[in-house]
């Protein structure tokens, strides 16, 4: 009674015969597309249908035998048999156009009603897209559902085991890598660059500069790095002295005699060899109170006078905007790179070490603490509600239209493979069920009539 599928017309087709118009290519990832298990499942539903059609000729045979040795005087056992037969008959033909008519048209007859998944198929996808999120996506159902699981309690017990925190850690460590290597160096270069700069032209420097320098001079921070200057310009006086002498012999006019530019290059050498001298060794010279005095009020200039502030903040963009700081800004990338690379290929790294450890820390904290574990399932909740609330009609939308996108008949063929053989049983049981209601039916008006 079964009809000849179309997959297996097209089997026929392929080895003889015209071949089929070939389908419009359907999407790689098809939910309709026969995989080995599912023709398993084919073979499982037409043995099936096999004994429900079985059930129903053995029922046809029996009512018509019945029948003949009722009227040829067998005896009012043959009446009850042909009655069970008949009913049996009746369930097993209502239940295999039940049954078919879920899949396609009974006979191929164009009967209302029929071929219900292949006709009805996109409006079962919206009525299943609507019943998910009304009874699986709704707030109410999520958060309950959530705060039965209790995920920080359980996420901390899992976290506080040390294996599981090398896991985590290892995973981490794959996902940075990952990152950093799909990263393209000449992107994130362009991007801390241009964020660096523009934070930097973005704040006025000199009053954090005045403020810092006040703070320096009025700590006597700046006193070692003076001390430093005059070692190294007595130093240099010292090595130099020849080329001080001359400097000073080449700036006297032509008319004085060589001997007289020499004495005073000499004086003003020893003079100036002394001046450095004593400014190293004595640390209330007159010059250095001179020099504190100077940086103080440079400090001042910076958080206060309108012109300093704008000279250091042309003199900022003329930096900002050279080469080789703009090149340097951009190297920054790839030396942080090269070290965090480093940092996660090695398990030793102070990186992990420090991940690790701090993975063992939240878990023990989320085992232990109450207080965080329920802020950490409210953060949950609210999150997982949030999702629900706000992008429900997405979701399923995505059930709905994926539906939608099935091929009708390939839907349908693939739905009887999965379900199919579990219907055959409603057959079989109708054939049984019809039975036992026609032997009672006829059984009771036998004793009424009588």
């Amino acid at each position: 009674m079964e009809r000849t599928t179309t997959d297996e017309k097209a089997g026929r087709g392929a080895s003889g015969g015209a071949a089929p118009a070939p389908r419009a290519a359907r999407p790689a990832f098809d939910p309709t597309v026969f995989t080995a298990a599912d023709e398993e499942k084919r073979r499982g539903v037409r043995r099936m249908k096999a004994i429900a059609t079985g059930a129903l000729v053995l029922a046809a045979v029996v009512f018509a035998l019945s029948t003949w040795a009722e009227n040829a005087g067998a005896g009012a056992w043959a009446g009850y048999v042909a009655a069970a037969a008949e009913a049996g008959m009746v369930g097993a033909l209502a239940d295999w156009f039940a049954v078919t008519a879920l899949f396609k048209r009974p006979m191929g007859l164009p009967i209302p009603h029929t071929a219900i998944i292949p006709t009805k198929k996109d409006q079962l996808g919206r009525s299943l897209g609507d019943f998910v999120g009304e009874n699986f996506l709704s707030e109410a159902v999520v958060r309950r559902r959530l705060r039965s699981v209790r995920v920080a309690d359980r996420l901390g017990n899992w976290l506080a085991q040390p294996d599981n925190a090398d896991r985590v850690t290892a995973e981490m460590s794959t996902a940075l890598r990952g990152a950093l290597t799909v990263l393209r160096d000449s992107d994130v270069q362009a991007v801390v660059t241009e964020a660096i700069t523009r934070r930097a032209h973005a704040r006025e420097i000199a009053p954090l500069l005045g403020r810092t320098l006040a703070r320096i001079v009025a700590d006597g921070g700046h006193r070692r790095a003076v001390d430093l200057v005059c070692v190294r310009a007595h130093d240099w006086l010292v090595w130099h002295q020849d080329s001080v002498m001359d400097a000073v012999a080449g700036g006297a006019p032509g008319w004085t005699p060589r001997f007289v530019d020499r004495r005073i290059g000499e004086r003003v050498y020893k003079e100036l060899l002394r001046f450095v001298a004593e400014m190293r060794d004595m640390p209330d010279h007159p010059a250095r109170g001179a020099l504190d005095r100077f940086l103080r009020d440079f400090a001042e200039d910076l958080q206060s006078d309108p012109d300093t502030r704008a000279r250091v903040e042309r003199l900022k963009s003329d930096i900002l905007s050279r080469g080789e700081v703009q090149d340097v800004i951009a190297s920054v990338w790839v030396s942080v790179r090269a070290m965090i690379v480093a940092a996660v290929e090695d398990e030793r790294s102070q990186l992990r070490l420090r991940v690790r450890t701090s993975v063992l820390s939240l878990g023990a904290r989320l085992s232990a603490d109450a207080g965080l574990q329920g802020k950490v399932d409210g953060w949950i909740e609210g999150a997982a509600a949030h999702v629900v609330s706000t992008y429900r009609h997405e979701i399923t939308s995505l059930i709905t239209e994926t539906i939608e996108s099935w091929d009708a008949e390939h839907t349908s063929r693939k739905i009887e493979a999965n379900v199919g053989r579990d219907l055959q049983f409603i057959r079989i049981n109708g054939t049984v069920v019809g039975a036992l209601a026609g032997l009672a039916i006829h059984t009771v008006t036998h004793l009424l009539g009588g």
